[in-house]
């Protein structure tokens, strides 16, 4: 997950990434793009942006089950 370190819409999305671990296992890692001048560049205001297998799968929010979904297919 991309994120910036104050961010309400980064806390929602952790939030639902880490309730979906707790369900499924799944190798979580955020990665904050304050001060990063090429993160900066990539992600801008589109975050947070989660990845799922190395693709974005999400920017700003987070769908519970659908990241079930491609979390399942992914890993299978």
């Amino acid at each position: 997950m991309y994120s910036r370190r104050r961010c309400g819409l980064c806390d929602e999305a952790r939030e639902v990434v880490e309730g979906v671990g707790r369900a499924l296992p799944l190798e979580f890692e955020e990665v904050f793009i304050d001060g990063d001048d090429d993160l900066e560049l990539r992600y801008g205001i589109r975050i947070p942006v989660i990845e799922v297998a190395g693709r974005e799968a999400f920017e700003l929010t987070v769908d519970a089950e659908t990241l079930i979904q491609l979390v399942t297919s992914a890993s299978g």
